[in-house]
């Protein structure tokens, strides 16, 4: 029997390992198109990857078998459509989860979320947050370890969101001051212990909460298709900013990059906790809202929602209307600013900013267009954030980044 190979049959072996190789280093792509919407069918996938259709093809097969996306068993056309049928692709509704979770001045959420952005189940502690982090940190992972145990789903990670710029490499809140937390809390390590000793699986991560809103809401919401985008938002208090720049967050050096709640927009305003005066922060937060309504905030519920009601059940009241038009207008100063130096092709608002977007939309997108260059030159879209709960999507979004990297090595 001669030793040398067969040709023909060394041939198929090298084409199939290439094939094989092709189709691992896809499974990443394939699985963000379809975690994203992008990829709504195996054709649109095979068009997305450059690929043929039998990779394409075993490329879906593989992560149906991994338990994360659904392929339609027939190929299906959509209503109006030309051309050849395709199999119809989605996220396992009934695939693993995340653990994400969201600590705010009002206390915390807790959720599991699949892929897509699905949040499976939640919980939420309303309290006063505890000065020390670590007490925090406990309720919050015991809160996401009962929903795991209720719904016994399989986690593959878990992402922290908190209203602070958390420094790189080593996850330290820097500033923390609407928790009134230490500065330089190690929030990440922190979590990431009580992640390792609730049981739950998979690497923890912890990030600034506007980051993690504008990752979610570019990949899932209003953000979506935008290249440059810009995202402003006030939660419970305080301002924040991010940029996703071609799909991936703008974090600078360290991590620190964005904090427009800084920007100065009332030289005569009130001073800030950073030492300033008159900054974003302290001038188009809800608790600025309120008091320039001339309300007085109550403890039954947060100051967001207080802020939120008001503007959307008692808009006629001169005094309301007249807090809507001092706050739009800081707000877009502060915007034309970081128009004039960022020049985005978007701009999202969350939080209150969002709902002041809604009750005086031209008169805020006059503001940014008559005080920016590009705004004068040309509109830069400015539109409201679309999801609810967005900071807890990006947090999970944290958590996903690993499986959407490498499949088959974060799900071993």
């Amino acid at each position: 029997m001669s030793g040398k190979a067969d040709p023909r049959t060394a041939g198929e072996g090298s084409t199939s390992r290439t094939r094989l190789d092709r189709g691992r280093a896809a499974l990443g792509p394939a699985l963000e198109l379809v975690h994203t919407g992008r990829a709504p069918t195996r054709a649109v996938l095979t068009a997305e990857l450059g690929v043929t259709r039998a990779t394409a093809g075993a490329v879906a097969a593989e992560l149906e078998a991994l338990g994360l996306i659904r392929v339609d068993a027939r190929p299906g056309a959509a209503a109006g459509s030309q051309g050849r049928p395709s199999h119809r692709l989605s996220v396992a509704e009934d695939g693993p989860v995340v653990l994400a979770a969201q600590v705010h001045a009002d206390g915390f959420r807790a959720a599991l979320v699949g892929l897509g952005g699905r949040i499976v189940a939640t919980a939420s502690g309303h309290e006063i947050v505890d000065a020390d982090p670590a007490k925090v940190l406990d309720s919050v992972v015991e809160a996401g370890a009962e929903l795991l145990r209720t719904t016994g789903r399989r986690c593959v990670g878990a992402g922290l969101a908190v209203p602070s710029a958390v420094a790189e490499p080593e996850g330290l809140a820097l500033n923390p001051l609407h928790l009134a937390w230490p500065p330089g809390a190690p929030v990440r390590r922190l979590f990431a212990e009580r992640v390792r000793a609730a049981g739950i699986t998979g690497p923890a991560f912890a990030a600034n909460d506007v980051n993690l809103a504008a990752l979610a809401e570019h990949r899932h919401g209003a953000g979506r298709g935008a290249r440059d985008l810009l995202c402003v938002a006030t939660g419970h208090r305080g301002v924040g900013g991010a940029l996703v720049l071609d799909g991936r967050l703008h974090t600078g050096s360290s991590g620190l990059a964005l904090e427009v709640g800084h920007l100065t927009v009332n030289p005569e305003g009130r001073p800030c906790h950073c030492g300033g005066r008159g900054c974003l922060d302290v001038e188009a937060d809800p608790l600025a809202f309120l008091t320039a309504a001339g309300r007085e905030p109550g403890p039954e519920i947060s100051l967001l929602r207080q802020a939120d009601d008001l503007i959307r059940h008692h808009y006629d009241d001169p005094a309301v209307r007249a807090a809507v038009e001092a706050l739009v207008d800081r707000l877009g100063l502060g915007l034309a600013g970081l128009v004039n130096i960022l020049n985005p092709d978007r701009i999202i608002l969350g939080g209150l900013h969002g709902t002041l977007l809604e009750a005086a939309p031209d008169r805020l997108r006059a503001v940014v267009a008559d005080r920016s260059l590009w705004g004068q030159s040309g509109e830069v879209p400015v539109l409201p954030c679309t999801l609810a709960h967005n900071s807890l999507v990006g947090a999970a979004e944290l958590a996903w980044q690993p499986v959407l990297d490498d499949p088959l090595t974060a799900l071993a």
